[in-house]
């Protein structure tokens, strides 16, 4: 495997953990729970633009209005002058009540990012917090850990654009510096009022959550085995770049081609990051 194979530097932490993930519990539940949840029995239709743009309104007016007030009424948060609100939530919200179909606003992402990012733009603040020139340096520690929280959201599948924000107001707001680690619960507070949030608002008339950990069936996933990490790594060098020149050559404008350990999409069809993931996985299990 040399230092050129795309093999060799692809890290998937779902190789390990989506075994570990029970299946979604959809058939124990009563429906109307379950649809609360994100879960159609049929497809759901579409909307109009103005309608989503309309619901979109409500959702980011309730749910930071809903932060806002509940977070107030937490003494400790209080007695640490915690502000109205973390600013991230502000980009947060659109992602969580606009743009509800992007694997970034999914609530392993939107949860699970802020967490995470919270801790490491604490935990940055307090190293650079030992220097005495530590006013000096203070935006040296913001851009770690906006930069550090990115890498560490992207290795366990949870990026969060809004985010990388909170990872950056750790270290150079003051406002966020006075509640030291009392921002991850708060955080985490906030995080957890927007998704249930979004959950009433968004099902009115759309889909909310698409998945709550991952798009893959989690009822047909097997165990990693040192044989199989070693099979996905050959499947990448399997097409040799005559096939794939004849794949590519094929390709209508409008198709993604999706062939055994090769994934072609059109160069004017943009993916996410986490989009592009999904596929390269889709075409190592065929």
């Amino acid at each position: 495997m040399g230092i050129s194979d795309p093999a060799a530097w692809n890290f998937d932490i779902d190789r390990w953990l989506n075994p570990l993930v029970p299946s979604p519990p959809w058939r124990w539940l009563p429906y109307p729970v379950s649809y609360l949840l994100g879960h159609r029995r049929t497809p759901q239709r579409p909307i109009g633009s103005l309608i989503i743009a309309a619901w979109a309104f409500v959702g980011i007016f309730v749910g930071l209005i809903v932060i806002e007030l509940v977070s107030r009424q937490v003494a400790v948060f209080q007695d640490h002058k915690a502000p109205i609100i973390i600013a991230s939530f502000g980009a947060a919200s659109v992602l969580n009540f606009y743009a509800i179909e992007s694997p970034l606003a999914q609530p392993r992402n939107s949860v699970l990012g802020q967490v995470i990012s919270s801790i490491i733009g604490v935990a940055i603040c307090k190293l650079f917090a030992l220097s005495p020139h530590f006013e000096s340096i203070r935006w040296l520690g913001g851009a770690l850990a906006c930069a550090l929280a990115t890498v560490l959201m992207a290795l366990t599948k949870t990026v969060h654009p809004p985010a990388g924000a909170t990872a950056l107001l750790a270290v150079v707001s003051d406002d966020s510096l006075v509640l030291g680690w009392w921002l991850v619960p708060l955080i985490l507070l906030g995080a957890v009022l927007m998704t249930v949030v979004a959950m009433v608002i968004n099902n009115i008339q759309r889909t909310f959550p698409q998945y709550w950990w991952t798009p893959e069936d989690l009822s047909k996933t097997k165990p990693v085995t040192d044989s199989d990490s070693a099979l996905n790594a050959d499947v990448e060098g399997q097409l040799s770049k005559s096939s794939l020149a004849q794949v590519e050559g094929s390709v209508d404008q409008e198709q993604v081609v999706i062939t055994r350990g090769r994934v072609v999409v059109p160069d004017q069809l943009y993916l996410t990051p986490e989009e592009k993931t999904f596929l390269v996985e889709l075409s190592d299990r065929l």
